[in-house]
């Protein structure tokens, strides 16, 4: 059965919508509801919600914005969709059974026609993400989406021109940022001088991914999920793994590796240390997928050097143990997942989402910071305000964050084999990159890995223009800066 575009479903149901005087105009702008609230009638009033797509992030979503409504904020679920029918209508009859009833959606083009959502929160697979995003824009709603905001770079960007362009509200789901007495405290006393200049801004991502398993032939779609909708922008292929939800994240028609997954988080708290508001101009990654062999293709262990003027912003993503026969994971300066500024005077750790620890040099602990806000609350403040500004993860900030994993990721795809010593040549002008390198050595070893056997992957230096968000002189580079997108799920070119 064919399936509509968005803007073929308006067209199509438009004279039965009119006559019944409950269509707002969608074609390529905002509906007729974006109006009263953007002069801020609708300032006191109830923000009715959706929430599309909760098999995981989106159950938080739900459980968030219900226990803002419990604490007295206007607020209220008024609709679901969700591709997976069975999980839709879980969520539906447990509201039904709660005596508050909401409308259940498995199309998200069909909600975005529900005149009774303000805002949309988002939690789909990162394929969807822009899209859906974009969509709901033109369609008058207001949005808040999980990370990464987008799967390629080019897509990014464009939820922000939409996102400006309708005057929405878009809030990224990176909730560090809502920290404001814990980590953003922090980076205004680094940025302040305290500990002198920055000499590199470091994320971790040291978390256990095991293997997701190798199967010999397409495994079957359950007939309870839309798998065209499910797949949407993203080629609809046979489905070449065990688990069709979760594991979307480690193939790169749909996820970006745990570089866009957890890494996101602590990608954007580095570039918050630096102050950094464009992409850097010099990339390069490697590494590999390594220690077991299964259908994923993104890496599990991972560095990545953005070459800032300011200083370096080096990544590392580990997803083995610490060493084979154990499941405990490594750590750099007491942290694993999260954040090491190291500067002229000392370091500041960022060892979770709400807290940061300043050192001297000689490791002893000089200040500390701690607490968060609801992210959530965050977003409603703002789409009461009308001021974007008012965000503490303005869909901009999203964006820029998103993008760095991206280019990693791209020049980790355009990569060769190479063997260790191969690598340590080419990085030998990087000391820091040298340094990092040798550890993660130490890392494989511990786990046996051969790289004689399953060799590392060095991807290529890759430059480029900030302004214009294009690589210089590599064709192959900026093809992987847009996605083909399959009809009709396709982010556009005029927002």
């Amino acid at each position: 059965m064919k399936t509509l575009s968005r803007r073929d479903f308006i067209k199509a149901t438009s004279l039965t919508a009119a006559s019944a005087g409950i269509l707002p105009a969608l074609a390529g702008c905002a509906s007729t509801r974006s109006t009263p609230k953007a002069a801020g009638v609708r300032a006191n009033e109830e923000i009715r919600f959706a929430v599309v797509g909760f098999n995981g992030r989106g159950r938080d979503h739900i459980k968030s914005l219900d226990e803002l409504r419990a604490q007295g904020e206007k607020v209220r679920v008024t609709a679901l969709c969700d591709v997976d029918r069975h999980v839709l209508d879980r969520a539906v009859k447990e509201y039904a059974d709660k005596g508050e009833p909401v409308a259940g959606h498995q199309d998200i083009r069909q909600l975005l026609e529900d005149a009774n959502v303000d805002a949309i929160s988002i939690a789909t697979p990162n394929h969807w993400h822009a899209l859906a995003t974009i969509w709901a824009l033109q369609a008058g709603k207001d949005v808040y989406v999980e990370k990464p905001v987008s799967h390629e770079v080019w897509e990014g960007r464009q939820m922000v021109i939409a996102a400006r362009k309708y005057g929405r509200i878009v809030q990224t789901g990176t909730q560090s940022r809502s920290s404001r007495t814990g980590i953003a405290t922090a980076v205004e006393w680094v940025r302040a001088g305290n500990l002198g200049k920055i000499l590199i801004s470091r994320g971790l991502c040291y978390k256990r991914r095991g293997s997701i398993g190798k199967v010999d032939a397409p495994q079957p779609i359950p007939p309870f999920i839309d798998y065209n909708l499910w797949c949407g922008p993203a080629p609809e292929e046979p489905l070449m793994r065990k688990r069709l939800h979760y594991d979307w994240h480690w193939v790169w028609p749909t996820g970006n590796g745990d570089l866009g997954n957890q890494g996101i988080h602590e990608m954007d708290v580095a570039r918050w240390f630096l102050g950094e508001m464009e992409l850097s101009p010099r990339i390069a990654a490697g590494g590999g997928r390594l220690g077991y062999v299964d259908d994923g293709t993104t890496p599990n262990t991972l560095i990545l050097f953005h070459d800032y003027a300011k200083a370096p912003l080096l990544y590392e993503v580990r997803g083995l143990p610490q060493r084979t026969g154990t499941e405990k994971m490594d750590n750099f300066k007491g942290a694993s997942i999260g954040i090491i500024v190291q500067c002229e005077g000392g370091y500041v750790r960022v060892p979770s989402y709400n807290e940061a620890i300043a050192f001297d040099k000689d490791g002893k602990e000089i200040q500390r910071w701690k607490g968060s806000e609801s992210h959530f609350a965050n977003f409603i403040k703002a789409v009461r305000s009308r001021k974007y500004t008012d965000l503490h993860a303005d869909i901009l900030e999203g964006h820029l964050s998103s993008a760095l994993c991206h280019t990693g990721n791209i020049s980790y795809r355009l990569g060769q084999k190479a063997s260790p010593q191969e690598i340590r040549e080419a990085i030998k002008a990087e000391p820091d990159a040298e340094d990092t390198f040798q550890r993660m050595l130490g890392h494989l070893q511990a786990n046996e890995i051969d790289l004689a056997a399953t060799p590392l992957t060095l991807g290529p230096v890759l430059k480029m223009d900030p302004k214009k968000e294009r690589f210089l002189g590599n064709a192959a580079a900026n093809e992987l800066l847009k996605r083909h997108y399959r009809p009709p799920f396709v982010v556009p070119a005029k927002v």
